[in-house]
């Protein structure tokens, strides 16, 4: 973990503490801030650094295949349960067991989460005993889970099982000075893993940098600096604002010909440009995956998969 910021190393702080004590946490915080990263923190800063640290994306389980995934099951127990298979609770015992996106889990899930985390028993898919298991669950959000629990979204009971410790993990742009030393810090790991040569920002690209909101945090400079390290031909790479190509194609000449575009034209246009750079910036954060990306923005998957075949946006190249 990088930085120098107060915001940063309070957030440090905390988690040393955190990881002396043998409870569940919750990590909140916005997308690309380090939650995992701060979830390792706590489970290699504890006694039991030395067991395994398994990582779960929730939002990534179908809500039929979680007690399968969480527990595991007997063979038998279902049509194609042809062995025996365990679960991620088992692979995680004596360790850590790291639950991210914890709020996209249904109703259902919840109330399987919550019944686990009560005693910290189980029973495989097919099994007829309850099992014992030793393990340290870490959640992690970009959401805040109270207010979901407001709307009727979030059981409260588990929020109350899963928040006996939390944490909330600082913007970048409350980072103030940490910008300029993750760049270089990617700028040496781009050395490292593509050999292209040492490289090093402009001032002026910093200045900017510092400056700059970071709506995807650390995930989007991460993704900014790599982008730029390999198109760059010189050693100072000067990167131009996030934005400015949006804003100089917005307000470049709207001429066609001799003749003025109708107002209607200017707007398709205008419209068109902040929509290619709207949904590249967003597609960067979700580093090319498109249902991450459409949740984060709001919009059904296929309609957003139907936004970037229109805008000829290729979701390999993030």
């Amino acid at each position: 973990m990088i930085g120098q910021s107060r915001a940063f190393l309070d957030t440090v702080r905390l988690i040393e503490k955190i990881a002396r004590h043998e409870v569940s946490v919750l990590i909140e915080g916005e997308t690309g801030t380090g939650k995992e990263l701060a979830a390792r923190a706590i489970h290699y800063g504890s006694a039991r650094r030395n067991r395994p640290f398994i990582p779960v994306n929730c939002g990534a389980i179908p809500d039929a295949l979680v007690e399968n995934e969480m527990f595991g099951h007997r063979k038998g127990a279902y049509t194609d349960a042809k062995r025996e298979q365990i679960g991620v609770i088992a692979h995680a015992e004596r360790g850590t067991l790291f639950l991210d996106e914890v709020d996209a889990l249904t109703p259902k899930s919840q109330v399987t989460l919550l019944r686990f985390l009560e005693d910290q028993e189980y029973r495989p898919l097919g099994g007829c005993d309850a099992r014992s298991a030793d393990v340290r669950v870490i959640a992690a959000s970009n959401v805040n889970l109270t207010k979901l629990t407001e709307q009727g979204a979030f059981r409260l009971d588990l929020l109350f099982r899963l928040k006996v410790m939390q944490i909330t993990m600082p913007p970048l742009r409350e980072r103030h000075g940490d910008v300029t030393l993750l760049s270089e810090h990617f700028l040496r790991t781009c050395l490292r893993r593509f050999g292209n040569g040492e490289k090093r920002l402009h001032p002026e690209s910093s200045a900017w940098m510092e400056k700059y909101a970071w709506p995807g945090n650390i995930r989007e400079l991460e993704n900014l600096v790599y982008r730029e390290y390999l198109l760059a031909e010189e050693d100072v790479i000067a990167v131009q604002p996030v934005g400015a190509a949006l804003h100089q194609e917005a307000a470049g000449p709207i001429e066609t010909g001799s003749k003025a575009a109708s107002f209607k034209q200017a707007k398709t246009r205008a419209i068109a440009v902040f929509e290619k750079r709207y949904l590249t910036d967003v597609l960067s954060v979700a580093r090319g995956n498109v249902t991450k990306a459409a949740k984060m923005v709001g919009k059904e998957r296929r309609a957003f998969g139907r936004l970037l075949k229109k805008h000829d946006i290729d979701k390999t190249m993030y």
